[in-house]
């Protein structure tokens, strides 16, 4: 296990902090869990046994409003006794004497991320459709959620999500870029003239997808992660980026980060769509313009990790990152989103 170094966990400092706060003293062990591209994630081991997980931003200047771990931990705080599985959280840090910047540290889940299509291809063809099946209802109960009954009422605006969904990822784009991509700046000005009539606002996750939650051996999900970029908005938003992430074999274009999802017993993207429109009454009509939405959105944030990682900000990592193809995918995003939106 590869030493980590002390300006990314002040082990002395966090396992005394953590002690404070959760029913041991003996010393605890830490791991960087490969897979996040964003904020770090660390499980926490007493005797060589996980306990915990750790959440921190990463090394380096953040961008403005970008790697809230107060957000991310009240998020989940608030869903504990909900419908949606989240982890219990066990306590926030906001004393920067403690590790330099504020953290969370939470329960650890046993449980599956099919991060990869070496994963998927474990899991038999009756849990791949149970896990597709899951992640739909899994997000019908948060769209379900009451806003006010869990404490979130004040969490966002409840109106204007897409604009200001494109001025944050517009701001961000702006803070990031590495080259110049005037089909971005395109996309966005599109996706504010196109808007279609917004559905009841709900929590919105943001980054709903298969990597970003576990399962358990059978598919079901048992916890919904990553909840950086939750807001109060529009709950297409979220099924659209869900199928910007899932790759389909029977589309024109399959996207996907991993081609997991093309393996046999997963469903396709109609077949997805349907199921959350049957479980909602939802109006799917305008699903293309939400696609289009993700896409956009997934090509701003793609720029911003590819930046994270030429600035070295994401420490050190056992995955491969191909920087060439996370650069190029940038662009790949932004003319599909076109597409989608009929402009090319």
């Amino acid at each position: 296990m590869a030493e980590i170094p002390s300006d990314v966990i002040d082990v002395k400092s966090v396992t005394s902090w953590i002690g404070q706060h959760a029913d041991l003293d003996g010393p605890l062990s830490y791991e960087l869990i490969a897979g996040g591209r964003s904020n770090m994630t660390f499980t926490v081991s007493d005797d060589g046994k996980p306990r915990f997980v750790l959440r921190r931003p990463p090394m380096g200047p953040l961008l403005p409003s970008a790697h809230d771990m107060v957000r991310e931990y009240r998020l989940m705080d608030a869903l504990r006794d909900s419908d949606v599985p989240v982890p219990e959280m066990v306590a926030l840090c906001q004393d920067e004497n403690v590790n330099g910047r504020d953290f969370y540290v939470m329960e650890f889940v046993d449980g599956i991320v099919v991060r990869d299509i070496e994963i998927a291809a474990t899991m038999d063809i009756t849990a791949r459709e149970t896990m597709s099946e899951s992640l739909i209802r899994t997000l019908v109960a948060l769209h379900r959620v009451d806003i006010d009954d869990v404490g979130l009422g004040d969490l966002a605006k409840r109106s204007g999500y897409i604009e200001r969904q494109v001025k944050r990822w517009t701001g961000q784009w702006e803070s990031s870029r590495t080259r110049e991509l005037p089909i971005v700046d395109a996309v966005a000005s599109a996706l504010v003239s196109r808007m279609p009539e917004p559905s009841p606002t709900t929590i919105a996750h943001g980054d709903y997808r298969l990597s970003n939650c576990m399962v358990d051996p059978d598919g079901h999900v048992v916890a919904v992660l990553d909840w950086e970029l939750c807001t109060l908005g529009e709950p297409m938003a979220d099924l659209g980026g869900l199928l910007g992430y899932w790759h389909d074999p029977q589309a024109i274009e399959p996207t996907g980060d991993a081609e997991s999802t093309g393996l046999p017993g997963f469903l396709n993207q109609d077949e997805l769509a349907s199921l959350y429109v049957a479980e909602t009454g939802s109006d799917i009509e305008s699903i293309s313009y939400y696609r289009a939405f993700a896409q956009w959105r997934l090509a701003c944030i793609a720029e911003g990790v590819y930046s994270r990682y030429l600035g070295g900000q994401q420490g050190e990592q056992d995955e491969e990152i191909d920087l060439e193809q996370m650069r190029d995918s940038v662009e790949e995003r932004a003319e599909r989103a076109a597409q989608l939106l009929g402009m090319s």
